[in-house]
């Protein structure tokens, strides 16, 4: 029993080694095409601040100015607020939260399978913007 297994290990090892070397050496090679380049996606622009005001002028029926000043002070009150407190909700839009990112060691870091060398970071604060439940809904 011991032999077969033996001699059928030795058959297996044999068989793999011509196949690997047949493979290689009588069958040309084929190569694939090469992959498409994904298609870059157009960026999308977003409306400007004298066109919000227009359109805020339209809706409410003041004018573009009145609307402009108002946008203006809205986000200094925000700007104050966020440092402030760290958080703010402007109903029915969004909500601003602050977020500490630590710091990060200097060393090495491994990063698709190459080693680089990375900086010392200090930490810093970010801000991050949430979308009310509201907004969520409507879209």
């Amino acid at each position: 029993f011991f032999l077969f297994r033996q001699a059928r290990a030795q058959a297996s090892c044999f068989i793999s080694s011509f196949l690997s070397n047949f493979l290689q050496h009588q069958l040309p090679r084929v190569t694939m095409a090469p992959m498409k380049s994904m298609k870059k996606a157009t960026p999308v622009k977003s409306i400007s601040k004298s066109a919000l005001a227009q359109a805020l002028a339209d809706a409410t029926e003041l004018k573009r100015s009145a609307c402009a000043s108002v946008l203006n002070s809205l986000a200094e009150i925000v700007t104050k607020e966020v440092k402030k407190t760290g958080k703010i909700i402007v109903p029915g839009i969004t909500m601003l939260k602050t977020r500490v990112k630590p710091a990060t060691k200097a060393g090495k870091k491994e990063i698709f399978g190459k080693v680089c060398m990375v900086q010392a970071k200090p930490a810093k604060t970010v801000i991050k913007a949430f979308p009310v439940a509201a907004l969520k809904k409507s879209i």
